[in-house]
């Protein structure tokens, strides 16, 4: 919402309020813009504690001005990072996560990049999903990616220090979102345990 001085920020925020009292219990994933780097903006979100804090990368940074003219990859990690580090400074539970959709030109190399990208900035939960071009005037398809290399990403990945890494050609960025932040919860208390013994 560039209409709106705060990105629509103050409406995610009386969502997730607003569903809390409906339904405590109900975990909350908010898929967020980059609110042009208004940090301002994002702390307004990250005020009514959601669970899951997602903010796609979407492509590699040699795509960008091809692949997302309007936005800028370094403003992408810098809002990734300070929502971790806010969320690191008052011990919260919140996940961040972050996804992309290959075949779009990008190399198996640049992608193992940007997930090192991701972990720099503490992105706990990463989506990969094959890229499908949804009408003519839309990017085409460069090629469609193997299983086996969404197979790889996501070793990968988890030998990176990922929580989670959803990948394959079917992957969207809420696909098996339950199972991403059960997963994940699972492997902190294993971390937790691990730490104290």
């Amino acid at each position: 919402r560039d209409d709106l001085p705060d990105g629509g920020a103050a409406h995610w925020a009386a969502t997730i309020r607003e569903v809390r009292a409906l339904n405590p219990d109900c975990k909350v994933e908010v898929l967020i813009p980059d609110f042009n780097g208004d940090e301002a903006a994002l702390n307004t979100v990250l005020d009514a504690q959601p669970d899951v804090l997602n903010h796609n990368t979407e492509t590699i940074a040699r795509l960008y001005r091809r692949v997302r003219p309007d936005a800028n990859y370094q403003q992408t990690l810098t809002l990734l990072e300070r929502a971790a580090r806010r969320r690191d400074a008052e011990g919260r539970g919140m996940l961040t996560k972050s996804g992309i959709m290959v075949g779009l030109g990008e190399e198996f190399d640049e992608v193992v990049e940007l997930m090192k990208d991701l972990r720099a900035v503490s992105c706990d939960i990463m989506t990969i999903g094959q890229y499908l071009q949804p009408y003519e005037r839309r990017l085409p398809v460069e090629r469609y990616v193997t299983p086996a290399e969404f197979a790889r990403w996501r070793e990968i990945g988890m030998e990176l220090g990922f929580h989670h890494v959803e990948s394959s050609p079917l992957t969207r960025s809420s696909y098996h979102a339950r199972q991403q932040t059960e997963g994940n919860a699972h492997q902190t208390e294993e971390l937790s345990l691990a730490s104290t013994r």
